[in-house]
């Protein structure tokens, strides 16, 4: 279908991860128009579908995903992004997010959900090299998620509790299920609950050390992915990095979301193709 003339260009970038879904929408002049995090369904694909129908809602004027100029999926999820153009590596989307947010960043740490990345970046925002660990879930999202059922508390309170140590107390278990039930052990033996959570973070620290430790580790370093938000990590990682952690002036969870959006400006501003046709559905909801 042919560009109605006078309509303005947006463009999408949708990031499917193992816990949430993102989608963050960018107008012509590059600004963040839309921004949604949501949790993740069962189906990657109505995952994909009721973020992006969630944040066009927030744009007046556009009429539904498929008539976004451009649209780039990305995440664990990616090939299921209904109406996307085209599909790329959350490496390279989380890489440009944080080089739009501070273009001095050169070492993006990214802790997902299920896994954890370490990402050196050229000067240009492009990525220059990357290490993962995907073998095992300690460290993850999902592994802060554990322990702080295990402490009976939020995310949030878990990470102000191990603020509080004063010394932490070594948890050594590499494998999450182990380390789950070391912590059980420890707080058991009345350790104080703070200096166990410290050590939790210590321990998460000195698994993301030895992955920039492959990259090589240069100014400026970032966080993104939700752990971003864990200031006890933060904490435990700039002391072992001997580097402050910078932090971005965007959601970093929104990382991937956002690279992808820009992608999708770069390339579709640069094409003087009309829109094209998207198979798109709109989610129904059942109520």
């Amino acid at each position: 279908m042919e560009k109605e003339q006078g309509m303005t260009d947006y463009y999408g970038g949708c990031d499917i991860g193992s816990a949430t879904g993102k989608a963050v929408i960018l107008d012509a002049t590059g600004a963040i128009v839309a921004s949604v995090i949501i949790d993740r369904e069962i189906d990657p694909q109505e995952t994909a579908i009721l973020s992006l129908d969630k944040a066009c809602a927030e744009v007046d004027g556009l009429d539904g995903c498929a008539s976004l100029t451009y649209m780039i999926g990305t995440g664990y999820g990616r090939n299921e992004v209904p109406g996307a153009n085209e599909n790329v590596s959350e490496i390279t989307c989380h890489a440009t997010g944080a080089h739009h947010c501070n273009n001095g960043i050169r070492t993006i740490i990214d802790i997902g959900g299920q896994d954890v990345k370490a990402i050196s970046v050229n000067d240009d925002g492009t990525v220059r090299e990357f290490a993962m660990n995907d073998k095992c879930a300690a460290g993850t999202g999902r592994f802060f998620e554990a322990m702080a059922r295990t402490f009976k508390m939020s995310l949030e309170e878990f990470s102000e509790l191990s603020l509080r140590a004063r010394k932490p107390i070594p948890v050594t278990a590499q494998c999450s299920v182990f380390a789950e039930t070391e912590v059980i052990s420890l707080l058991a033996k009345k350790h104080a609950p703070e200096e166990v959570a410290a050590g939790i973070q210590v321990a998460v620290a000195k698994r993301v050390f030895s992955l920039t430790r492959r990259v090589g580790l240069q100014p400026l370093a970032t966080l993104t992915g939700g752990c971003a938000k864990n200031a006890g990590l933060v904490k435990a990682l700039e002391k072992l990095l001997r580097e402050k952690i910078v932090p971005l002036s965007i959601n970093p969870q929104l990382m991937g979301a956002l690279g992808a959006a820009i992608i999708a400006r770069r390339k579709g501003s640069n094409s003087k193709k009309v829109r094209p046709e998207r198979h798109y559905v709109k989610l129904i909801s059942s109520e």
